[in-house]
């Protein structure tokens, strides 16, 4: 996998001047909404001297043409803006040699049937959204991932309850486990009951008493099959890795592990790389937040398989 430094070279020659170009669109489409602005400003006035019906009314009609193909060019450009940034980021991972493939679809998102297969949630979503699939290859492994928006019904209250929000992957590693891993935040253990239910359901046991790292024990719940050595399948540095990137993100990861199947699940509160209307996206934090989310998952992906 490529690293930071390098992703950050790579910003500065070829992702930052498109933001630049992007931005420069931007503020023309700012002048033109503050021009625009003025000008109905200007006629609500003169309709009001005049106060006669049929001029207003003849007003109205191209103005609001008017006002929806403005609409429209805004939204043409927040529509634009994410899929020519995050093919230039896939284009900068592509260069690894891990990778054979990659491709991205803004629109598609993971299958709702294969976010209950990971028995991470527990849960029948009432609410299942997502956007911005990425599909390829490292090394031999298959992955596929999307960021998803899950809600359901609250048994207590008339309201949707969040469920995960935020990266979530599949991936078919070559080696299969002989058992089932599954790992969850233990900050959420209060809302994480009926998975904790469940999961106790399929012949798995509390590995407490197993993990070593007293960082990773404390940030996760960990259960597996009672014949699965967790120290194999999570060794140390692993569970550094996993309690490193929480400490430094703030951001929650779940993981399952069952077969060939490997579920990684990262959240995060906020649509990413949503581009401003009335401020810059030239930030290199904004770009950086959404390859650091691709490249750790990817990454742990390349980790499991090696490790199995």
């Amino acid at each position: 996998m490529r690293d930071l430094n390098e992703f950050r070279i790579y910003y500065n020659q070829t992702i930052h001047p498109e933001l630049m170009r992007l931005d420069r669109q931007r503020r023309r489409l700012l002048r033109l909404m503050f021009f625009s602005f003025l000008v109905i400003i200007a006629l609500v006035i003169f309709e009001l001297y005049l106060d006669i019906l049929i001029v207003t009314l003849t007003l109205m009609i191209p103005v609001a043409i008017y006002m929806y193909m403005l609409w429209r060019q805004v939204k043409k450009f927040r529509t634009d803006f994410k899929p020519k940034v995050v093919n230039l980021i896939l284009d900068f991972m592509k260069e690894s040699i891990n990778f054979r493939s990659m491709s991205y679809d803004p629109h598609r998102y993971i299958p709702m049937q294969m976010f209950m297969d990971s028995k991470l949630f527990g849960v029948k979503p009432a609410v299942y959204e997502g956007e911005d699939y990425i599909e390829g290859r490292v090394d031999e492994v298959k992955f596929q991932l999307s960021e998803l928006n899950v809600k359901e019904f609250s048994r207590v209250r008339n309201r949707l309850n969040y469920v995960f929000r935020g990266v979530f992957l599949h991936a078919e590693l070559k080696t299969p486990l002989n058992g089932t891993v599954i790992m969850l935040p233990r900050e959420f253990r209060q809302f994480l009951i009926r998975t904790i239910k469940y999961i106790n359901l399929i012949n798995v046991a509390d590995m407490d008493g197993f993990i070593k790292n007293t960082a990773f024990r404390e940030l996760f719940l960990t259960y597996a099959s009672i014949n699965v050595k967790i120290g194999e399948v999570l060794p140390d540095y692993m569970q550094k890795v996993f309690a490193d990137y929480v400490m430094r993100t703030g951001k929650q990861i779940y993981v399952s592990f069952e077969g060939k199947n490997l579920y990684i699940a990262i959240t995060n509160p906020k649509d990413m790389l949503e581009p401003h209307i009335f401020q810059s996206n030239v930030s290199f934090d904004l770009i950086r937040e959404f390859f650091d989310d691709i490249h750790t998952i990817v990454n742990l992906v390349e980790e499991f398989d090696n490790h199995h």
